[in-house]
């Protein structure tokens, strides 16, 4: 039950509301001398200055790269005119900065500014530069646009596509040499030679259904699945794949708004047990010619190619086929050049089995790396290519989170890791050769780590940041991780958020029923009365592909928590079991057939744990809230525990698992019609009727991702059952619910005002 709004809250909230003029908070009561006068004293966070503003805002660097040769990075940078950008060569060793290419010749004849560069790559030789431009979203993403390459010896700008239509060409990547590029426009796959400006099609039957070198949406979302086509390594062929989507069912979306009649959107969308796309492999002369198919066994239907590669030569194709229930991952060599493929290697769980980046041939392509989860952990191991034997390479109770480099030459392998903590992210490499020799290469600084690394591994791009750190990018040497030079420091940001009034973060562990102890963190508001009740907001997510507790920079979110805050509310998170987190196979397969109930059952758990430890938690003013995922988590809390969560807010939820896409939902629910009754008792909208508290409901109608229609199927039920609710449509926005002028702001206006009409803040 909610306590009655008492007029020392009320008057609290009010003050805090009106504030304009008043900057600044400061500590006025006994419990907050042994804080960090600092933290508790400071200014006050605005909506207004968290979305109109850039003041807070942390840069990111994106535009890094290194020189195939090993001569140094490059990056964009703004040019003195203010017109485009230079790219320039920074020196690993001396930092010695050189302009490469000058803004100015990035200007095509007759263009009034020099392009905007989205992105780039150089040929292997480093003598040309591909420049990606003029983009625009196939997708979710934007894969569609212009290409233009620079020839850094003859200073001369080409655009790529002859009389294409502007935005239409996709991936376009050099091939070995550096002569020609290859690219996918309008489902077909072209090969253009730069010194004749030819242009070669290689792909003839690319429709609206079949698709060659590119992706259906479903394989771009889930599998990450976009550039569809990979040069030989002596740039006589290309492989590639195609997809047929005649079958998959057409999902349509409706835009009211932009015209003065409605339009529709329409694309193929397997939703559950629904007809996937056909998939498979071919190689074709990269000078034209008839495709070689690869013969991969299986329905082409039933199974997804998610993963190929040149296995290490010309001749041969590494390809991953995972089952549709994506409980088994075979690896297949095939030849190039008759098709016929052979199983090397497979894992089987009885849950989903996780295909593999970042496989490279070794030892004269004799055997490869490949990461698995065989010993109840995430490890590297050795495989051979003719016996499919395998090695370990590292070991030990703890995940290899991320591959970054297989460097034979050195031979180490590097990658991120967290043995200790699964807050935290660092490098480490380990010998090739299987002795178990680890080393972690990161300086004792807890947070979260991120590389780029160069050929050598001698260099890196290094990104620092902790949740009260916003992220530092610096050029490091390795192994002895020595500072060259200091990329973004975003040291104007960070000093404004210092001035922010805040008191305590922590980090901290519960107990489940079960004995299972499950990370969460917790955030006071300034001024804390450890002798006063607080209500407390938990922000939720909850599922396989997402970690909400972690030493890193949290960016908006993390600020608008720090703003609710200040309002009068302790703002907590729980990592419930199946969560992306580095704590093994069991961890993550835990919830297997079990979402929205044990990963809610754990956050129901966590909070009687945290009640139980302290009482400055108020129990009858407990809230939830997420976004996706975590959207479909908060239905779930307030739906299945109504006693003790009393305010929720969902944010573009999944009501029904069964009207997701079935590469996410079959991979973590199981398959029809086998699965029926769990999908069924997993779906939130089974258990609408419970609902008791106040709920806030809000989503995009232009979802592409997450599907308006399942909020809809929520709406009538709650109606059915006589539940009143709040519900705002966001017309024609997408699934971040950002587009459009305002709009961010606007959603978390409305929810922190849903907040206080209904979890009133502030200490009792």
């Amino acid at each position: 039950m909610h306590h009655r709004f008492s007029l020392k809250a009320l008057v609290s909230v009010c003050m805090l509301l009106a504030i304009a003029g008043c900057s600044t908070i400061s500590a006025n009561n006994e419990s907050a001398d042994n804080e960090s006068p600092a933290r508790v004293q400071g200014n006050l966070l605005t909506l207004d200055a968290l979305y109109n503003s850039s003041a807070y805002r942390a840069k990111s660097v994106g535009s890094t790269r290194w020189l195939p040769d090993g001569s140094g990075y490059t990056d964009l940078e703004q040019a003195d005119s203010g017109a485009g950008h230079h790219l320039v060569r920074y020196h690993p060793e001396t930092q010695q900065r050189t302009v490469l290419v000058k803004a100015s010749e990035l200007q095509p004849a007759g263009a009034s500014a020099p392009l905007s560069v989205a992105d780039y790559s150089w040929s292997a030789d480093g003598d040309k530069l591909l420049i990606f431009t003029n983009t625009k979203r196939s997708w979710r993403t934007h894969t569609l646009g212009d290409y233009w390459v620079f020839d850094l010896n003859s200073r001369q700008l080409q655009q790529l596509g002859g009389d294409a239509v502007p935005s239409t060409l996709q991936f376009a990547k050099f091939d070995p040499q550096g002569e020609r590029v290859a690219y996918v426009m309008n489902n077909n796959i072209y090969v253009e030679d730069l010194a004749s400006s030819r242009i070669t099609i290689l792909t003839h039957d690319g429709t609206s259904t079949i698709v060659n070198g590119t992706f259906d949406w479903v394989n771009e979302e889930e599998f990450f699945l976009r550039d569809g086509f990979r040069w030989s390594p002596d740039g006589r062929s290309v492989a590639y794949w195609q997809l047929d989507t005649s079958g998959t069912p057409i999902f349509t979306m409706i835009n009211n708004t932009d015209e003065l009649y409605p339009t529709l959107k329409t694309f193929p969308y397997p939703k559950v047990g629904e007809t996937n796309a056909a998939m498979r492999i071919g190689v074709v002369p990269a000078a034209g010619g008839d495709t070689t198919w690869m013969q991969i066994p299986g329905d082409p239907r039933q199974h997804y190619l998610v993963r190929m590669q040149w296995a290490g030569n010309s001749e041969q194709l590494l390809i991953q086929q995972l089952t549709r229930s994506q409980a088994v991952n075979r690896a297949f060599i095939a030849s190039a050049d008759t098709g016929k493929a052979k199983e090397l290697l497979r894992e089987t769980t009885d849950s989903w089995a996780d295909y593999v980046d970042n496989v490279k041939f070794i030892n004269d392509g004799e055997s490869f790396t490949w990461l698995s989860e065989r010993s109840g952990w995430r490890h590297l191991y050795r495989v051979q290519r003719d016996t499919g034997r395998i090695t370990a390479i590292t070991r030990g109770n703890w995940d290899v989170i991320e591959v970054l480099q297989i460097n034979e030459a050195n031979g180490w392998v590097y990658f991120i890791a967290s043995p200790d903590s699964p807050l935290e992210r660092y490098l480490f490499r380990a010998s090739l050769d299987g002795s178990g020799k680890l080393e972690r290469l990161t300086p004792d600084q807890p947070g979260t780590h991120s590389y780029q690394l160069s050929a050598d591994a001698g260099y890196a791009v290094h990104t620092y940041s902790s949740v009260e750190q916003m992220p530092q990018t610096d050029m490091v040497t390795l192994p002895d991780h020595r500072s060259l030079r200091m990329i973004e420091d975003n040291n104007a940001a960070q000093q404004a958020f210092n001035q922010v009034a805040r008191a305590d973060f922590e980090f901290f562990r519960v107990t489940a029923r079960d004995g299972l102890e499950l990370d969460g963190f917790l955030m006071k508001p300034p001024n804390f009365d450890p002798a006063q009740d607080y209500p407390i907001l938990f922000y939720v997510y909850g599922e396989p592909w997402g970690q909400t507790v972690a030493n890193k920079w949290g960016g908006e979110r993390f600020l608008y928590h720090t703003y609710l805050a200040q309002q009068g509310y302790i703002v907590a998170s729980i990592d419930n079991r199946g969560t992306n987190t580095p704590r093994g196979f069991e961890w993550r397969r835990s919830i297997y057939q079990q979402l929205g109930v044990v990963t809610v059952r754990d956050q129901y758990d966590a909070l009687q744990a945290m009640l139980d430890r302290w009482d400055f938690i108020d129990g009858d003013r407990v809230g939830i809230w997420g976004h996706s995922g975590g959207g479909t988590q908060t239905l779930n809390a307030l739906f299945r525990y109504p006693e003790s969560y009393h305010m929720g807010m969902a944010i573009a939820p999944v009501p029904d698992l069964t009207l997701y896409d079935t590469i996410y939902q079959e991979r973590y629910s199981g398959l029809l019609p086998e699965a029926a009754e769990s999908y069924v008792e997993t779906s939130a909208i089974t258990h609408a009727a419970n609902l008791q508290g106040d709920l806030l409901l809000a989503h995009g109608t232009g979802d592409d991702n997450v599907h308006f229609q399942g909020t809809e199927r929520l709406v009538n039920e709650l109606i059915e059952e006589g539940k009143q609710f709040q519900f705002f449509a966001y017309p024609n926005r997408s699934h971040s619910i950002t587009e459009g002028a305002g709009t961010s702001q606007h959603l978390r206006t409305m929810m922190a005002e849903f907040l206080q009409r209904h979890l009133p803040a502030g200490g009792r």
